[in-house]
C-alpha cells in the first residue's frame, strides 16, 4: 500500500473532479457512524448505486412539484400560525420544526396522534441524530453524546419506525394480493425500501438509521439554509432598500438568495473522501491509496474565477462567469454522490417558460412566506451562535412577525 496522507483541495475544478472519482469514497461521517453507518450517503459502488436508484423514485419532478404547490404551503401555514399570532419566533427551533414536518412525510415517519407533544418528541429525536451525524465537530464528551443517541434511536424506533413499518407491510401485502390498488401505498422512502428489502438485504437497525438520516438531512440542511438566508437578506435589504419589494414579488430573486447562502455557507464547510486506490487528477495531483482528501468548500465556493472578484460576498443578483457552474457552488456535491434532495430543497438551477411557476425549492418558498408575514430581526434579542458545535450554526435567532 502507498503511503497515506491527508491533503486539502481548495480549487473548484479539482474539487469537482474529486467528487466524480469512483476510487474515492465518502469519509465525512466516519466519526458519526452511530447514526450514519449503512445509510445512503455513506455507501459506495454497487451498493450505493442500487439503493440510490430505488430512492430516486421519490424525487421525480412530478412529486416535487406536488410538494411545492400542494403539500408544503399547508405545512407552512399550520407551522407559522401560532408564531404569527404571538408576533415573534425563534428561527432555529421553528425552521427545524417546519422542515421536519415535510421531511417526515418524505421519509415515511407516520405521526398517528398529530399532537404537539408527539411533534416535540420527534423534534428532539431528530436534533439528537443531527448531533450524532456531526459528532466530529461536537464540543461535548463524544461518549456521552453516543449514549444519548443510542437511547434516542431505540425510542425513535419503538414510537415511530416500528409502527410505520407495520402499517406499510400490511398495505404492501394487500396490494400484492390484488386487494388494493397501487395508489394506496404511501410515496415515501420507507415504502420503497420495504418493497425491495429482499434485493437490498437491509437489516432493521440499518433501516432505522436510513429513515433517521432522511429525516435529519431533509430538515437540518433546509432549516440551516432557511435561517442563514433570512439573515443574509436582512443585511442585504438594509444596504439595498431598492430590493425590498423583490422578496414579496420575485420568487426567483429569493431563490438566488438561497443559492448564494448555500454557496457561501454550505451545510458542512468541508467534504471528505478516502482513496480506495491511487488516483491521479488531470492537474497531475496524485492521491495515494488510503489517503484522505479534504475539500475546502468555503474556499472552493469562493473561487473568483467562477464567481467574480467579490466571490466572498453575498449578492443575490450574482451571475456565475460560466453558465454551466451552479449558483450554489459545490455545496450539494457532484457526480454519484450529489445530494439526492438537491432539487427538493433548492429547486431548478435554471428557469424556462414551462417551469416559470414551480420548483423554486422548499427553502425558497419558506423564506418568501416569512417576508410575506412581515419578518424582521428582533432588536431586543440579538442572534447567538451555537456553542455545542464547532460548525458555524446559529444557536438562536429571534425575529418579529406581523
Amino acid at each position: 500500500m502507498s503511503e497515506a496522507t491527508t491533503m486539502t483541495v481548495n480549487t473548484f475544478d479539482e474539487a469537482k473532479e474529486i467528487y466524480r472519482q469512483k476510487g474515492l469514497r465518502q469519509a465525512l461521517y466516519d466519526a458519526g457512524e452511530i447514526v450514519m453507518s449503512g445509510v445512503l450517503v455513506n455507501l459506495h459502488g454497487d451498493e450505493h448505486r442500487a439503493r440510490r436508484r430505488l430512492e430516486n423514485r421519490l424525487f421525480r419532478r412530478e412529486t416535487l412539484v406536488s410538494y411545492e404547490r400542494d403539500f408544503f404551503p399547508s405545512i407552512i401555514d399550520a407551522t407559522l400560525k401560532p408564531y404569527v399570532a404571538q408576533g415573534s419566533a425563534e428561527l432555529v427551533h421553528m425552521s427545524h420544526q417546519l422542515m421536519m414536518n415535510l421531511a417526515a412525510h418524505n421519509a415515511g415517519v407516520d405521526r398517528p396522534t398529530g399532537t404537539p407533544e408527539e411533534t416535540d418528541r420527534l423534534y428532539n429525536y431528530m436534533m439528537k441524530f443531527i448531533e450524532g451525524a456531526t459528532l466530529a465537530h461536537t464540543t461535548r464528551d463524544p461518549e456521552v453524546v453516543k449514549g444519548e443517541i443510542t437511547e434516542s434511536m431505540s425510542l425513535f424506533d419503538a414510537e415511530f419506525i416500528a409502527p410505520s413499518v407495520q402499517r406499510r407491510q400490511a398495505l404492501i401485502a394487500e396490494v400484492a394480493a390484488g386487494n388494493a390498488p397501487e395508489s394506496t401505498l404511501p410515496l415515501d422512502i420507507l415504502t420503497v425500501l420495504l418493497r425491495n428489502e429482499d434485493s437490498l438485504h437491509i437489516e432493521h437497525h440499518t433501516l432505522v438509521r436510513e429513515i433517521a438520516f432522511f429525516l435529519l438531512a431533509g430538515a437540518h440542511t433546509s432549516a440551516t439554509a432557511f435561517v442563514r438566508t433570512l439573515d443574509n437578506l436582512f443585511s442585504w435589504l438594509e444596504k439595498h432598500p431598492e430590493d425590498s419589494e423583490l422578496v414579496h414579488t420575485n420568487r426567483e430573486f429569493v431563490q438566488h438568495a438561497v443559492y448564494e447562502t448555500i454557496r457561501l455557507n454550505p451545510s458542512s464547510p468541508i467534504a471528505m473522501r478516502r482513496a480506495l486506490e491511487d488516483v491521479t487528477l488531470r492537474s497531475g495531483l496524485v492521491i495515494k491509496e488510503g489517503s484522505t482528501v479534504v475539500i475546502d468548500l468555503m474556499a472552493v465556493n469562493r473561487d473568483v474565477a467562477m464567481y467574480g472578484a467579490d466571490a466572498a460576498e453575498f449578492n443575490p443578483h450574482r451571475q456565475p462567469a460560466d453558465s454551466t457552474v451552479s449558483r450554489w457552488g459545490l455545496s450539494f456535491g457532484s457526480g454519484m454522490h450529489a445530494c439526492i434532495g438537491q432539487e427538493l430543497a433548492a429547486g431548478l438551477n435554471e428557469r424556462s417558460q414551462e417551469t416559470s411557476d414551480y420548483e423554486y425549492g422548499l427553502s425558497t418558498v419558506a423564506v418568501q412566506s416569512m417576508f410575506d408575514r412581515g419578518v424582521r430581526p428582533d432588536p431586543a434579542h440579538p442572534p447567538q451562535m451555537d456553542t455545542a458545535t464547532s460548525r458555524p450554526y446559529w444557536g438562536s435567532y429571534s425575529v418579529l412577525l406581523g
